[in-house]
């Protein structure tokens, strides 16, 4: 058994040592994912290195994940590093614009809301990666639906209902027109509760 082998046999057992093992083999690429995925105003705001840093982490301490996600190692340290960089936002950009009055809300009067609670569901599932596998079922269910999304889609939720942008600067982010955008929200939210089996709940 050569060295990559008995490695992927450890993290398939969910061992903490071989998840950071891999992780340091992983880091050229995580911080490639991360400085692609990172955006000018969080870029300015937080170094992509310490994003790399708190998603290595976060896989420690999920270890477990890594022997029950359908998804490959790297995937899964990918998936980390996104919600790391969520969280990043929430706590770096967001509370900015809470302090200039300018947040968006996520409830009640948000556009394109449609599915109730499970606009919720999707905010604490996009910004609590380790809550999903502790905390709630719901939401572990919720991440995995959303694994199951093409990544324009779960960027596209993810601007319009952790950030609360509008959908004419998520047309312009994803290089897409403001129409094809409120499609897509409407599609992935119309997708995710028929995987959550809560159509016409």
């Amino acid at each position: 058994m050569d060295y990559e082998e008995g490695l992927f046999q450890r993290l398939r057992h969910g061992d903490a040592a071989a998840v950071a093992e891999f992780g340091e083999l992983k880091r050229p690429q995580l911080s490639a994912y991360v400085a692609h995925h990172l955006g000018a105003a969080l870029r300015a705001k937080v170094e992509p290195d310490d994003v790399v840093q708190e998603a290595l982490l976060r896989a420690v301490q999920n270890a477990p994940l890594f022997a029950t996600s359908e998804r490959d190692p790297f995937g899964v340290l990918c998936h980390l590093a996104e919600q790391a960089i969520i969280d990043a936002h929430r706590k770096l950009i967001d509370a900015q614009k809470r302090a200039a009055g300018r947040e968006v809300p996520l409830q009640g009067g948000a556009p394109h809301s449609d599915g109730g609670g499970i606009i919720d569901l999707l905010v604490a599932s996009m910004t609590s990666a380790s809550a999903a596998f502790s905390r709630n079922q719901r939401e572990l269910r919720m991440w995995e639906a959303l694994d199951t999304l093409p990544e324009d889609q779960r960027e596209a939720l993810r601007l319009r209902y952790v950030d609360g942008l509008p959908t004419k600067e998520i047309a312009l982010r994803l290089h897409k027109t403001d129409g094809a955008i409120r499609v897509m929200l409407t599609r992935s939210l119309d997708k995710l509760q028929h995987l959550l089996g809560l159509s016409g709940a």
